[in-house]
């Protein structure tokens, strides 16, 4: 694994310089001005991709939520809610999706929970990683919605400049690798019984707020 990253480094001519993420990384506040407007350009472009990929496997049997998508995960801690991007739901799974609007070179970092993103002059800096962000709001569906409804999360790195690192965990997807990643957890579900995707897409609904009132508290509490 560490030749295959030192090589797709040394594609990009790169000397990294690393960037230690410090703990209070993990709850720094969201993005504003032109790196919140990259971010939200991200999400409607993943959002996209998921209804045509959703659709070309699953006709009209699947939902998709809009966002903003907010849970609360952990009631009467410091940051009792989670922000999620993207939900759907799809009679082989239900399915949690973080956005990156990444660019340069995305390689595992030797922190864990973290990813690195090397760019064309060589900076380098550990970012927390989409799986990682994924990891309670998966554990979340799972505990509350029953256990034949398998929940599961992926990454999604959207920029058309970003290129990954093969090293990568298999649930770190370009758009293009999309299509076939739902095809495979299709198939690794089959034999267990489909979902009733009206039924589930109920079921989550009385889980999840949806209103900008939401999100607003939300990333007010996580801007402190």
């Amino acid at each position: 694994m560490f030749l295959e990253i030192l090589l797709g480094v040394a594609a990009w001519q790169i000397v990294a310089r690393k960037k230690r993420p410090s703990f209070g990384d993990l709850f720094r506040r969201k993005p504003t001005d032109r790196s919140s407007a990259l971010g939200e350009a991200g999400e409607a472009k993943a959002q996209a991709a998921l209804r045509n990929s959703l659709t070309a496997l699953c006709g009209a049997d699947y939902h998709l939520f809009n966002g903003p998508i907010i849970i609360e995960h952990a009631p009467g801690a410091a940051f009792p809610t989670a922000e999620i991007d993207h939900l759907a739901v799809t009679p082989f799974g239900i399915f949690v999706f973080e956005t990156k609007n990444w660019s340069g070179y995305i390689s595992p970092a030797s922190v864990p929970g973290f990813l690195t993103r090397t760019d064309r002059d060589g900076k380098a800096e550990d970012r927390r990683s989409p799986l990682e962000q994924n990891r309670t709001k998966v554990a979340f569906l799972r505990s509350r919605l029953p256990s034949l409804w398998p929940a599961a999360g992926a990454g999604l790195l959207v920029s058309d400049d970003a290129h990954l690192s093969p090293a990568l965990d298999s649930d770190l997807l370009s758009l293009s690798d999309l299509p076939h990643w739902l095809r495979a957890r299709r198939d690794s579900y089959a034999g267990i019984p489909s979902i009733d995707v009206q039924k589930a897409t109920e079921g989550i609904a009385v889980l999840i707020e949806t209103s900008p009132a939401a999100m607003d508290a939300h990333r007010a509490r996580v801007a402190r």
